[in-house]
């Protein structure tokens, strides 16, 4: 009779304790909740964002190798640009415009 006693004073006391912090599982559960949500939403927004670089990135690889492809003699010859606005500004006196390819 003793050690039933003695087990049902145990099953009591730690009966009670659990019941005094179970509230800390509810808690718990409900943080789980939100973070798994939020790492959801997060990974979605990553994901969509990955995709955007690497659509870009397909746009600029084409476009290099668009302009890489054209033969030499196609390609547009850069247009020479006056600096005399750029010499007076600086006080310069070149004495003509200088052309720059």
């Amino acid at each position: 009779m003793s050690s039933y006693s003695q087990a049902m004073d145990k099953f009591t006391k730690s009966a009670t304790a659990f019941m005094e912090n179970v509230h800390h599982l509810t808690q718990a559960r409900a943080a789980y909740e939100e973070a798994m949500q939020a790492s959801t939403a997060m990974r979605a927004s990553l994901d969509a964002g990955d995709q955007a670089l690497r659509s870009l990135m397909k746009q600029l690889q084409e476009a290099v190798n668009l302009h890489i492809g054209e033969p030499a003699t196609e390609r547009k010859r850069p247009e020479a640009i006056r600096v005399e606005a750029e010499s007076k500004a600086n006080g310069e006196s070149t004495g003509g415009d200088k052309a720059v390819a």
